[in-house]
């Protein structure tokens, strides 16, 4: 449902952005943005007013949200430890994975396989984020057993995975995993 505040932020951010739109336009805008939660797109379009140098697009607002999944820097900072080191723990998302599967194809050059990775990772998350598909947190757990509890507990409480399946993969633990 399209709220005026919605209408309201679309107009404004428009404006900051010199983009001129129709009252038609801005409906549509508002319908297809509408589709997502209001809180993340609003602070979309905040992030729109303070960073776009040209035009908003509805693509611009979409690649803004907020949905836990982290931006393509971040994520690839996560997962590069395994390129050279299959020892490591990775809690990562679908997105993230497929998108290192790109990477692994380039281990002797590590610039373009950080570019390819970037690159994939952010049209898959582009796709998931159209089709609305929630962010799937998982654990790769590497070969090294000692270095599992600092990956699963970051995730922890991060709120990415949940305390009692974390609890299984470290079973050595003596205290609780708390949330």
């Amino acid at each position: 449902m399209v709220t005026k505040s919605l209408l309201q932020a679309i107009a404004v951010t428009a404006e900051l952005t010199q983009t001129e739109l129709s009252e038609a336009a801005a409906r549509v805008m508002a319908d297809d943005l509408s589709r997502y939660p209001e809180s993340q797109v609003l602070a979309a379009l905040t992030k729109c007013r303070k960073q776009l140098k040209g035009r908003l697009s509805i693509a611009d607002v979409i690649s803004r949200l907020d949905d836990g999944r982290p931006d393509a820097e971040e994520a690839w900072s996560a997962v590069a430890k395994a390129l050279n080191d299959e020892g490591v723990t990775l809690v990562t998302t679908d997105e993230m994975m497929q998108a290192f599967g790109v990477a692994c194809g380039l281990p002797d050059d590590p610039i373009a396989a950080r570019m390819a990775f970037k690159e994939s990772y952010a049209r898959l998350v582009a796709e998931a984020r159209d089709k609305r598909t929630p962010i799937a947190w998982t654990a790769s757990l590497g070969h090294d057993a000692g270095g599992r509890e600092g990956p699963l507990l970051e995730a922890v409480e991060k709120g990415r995975l949940p305390a009692p399946y974390v609890a299984k993969l470290l079973p050595h633990r003596d205290e609780q995993i708390n949330a």
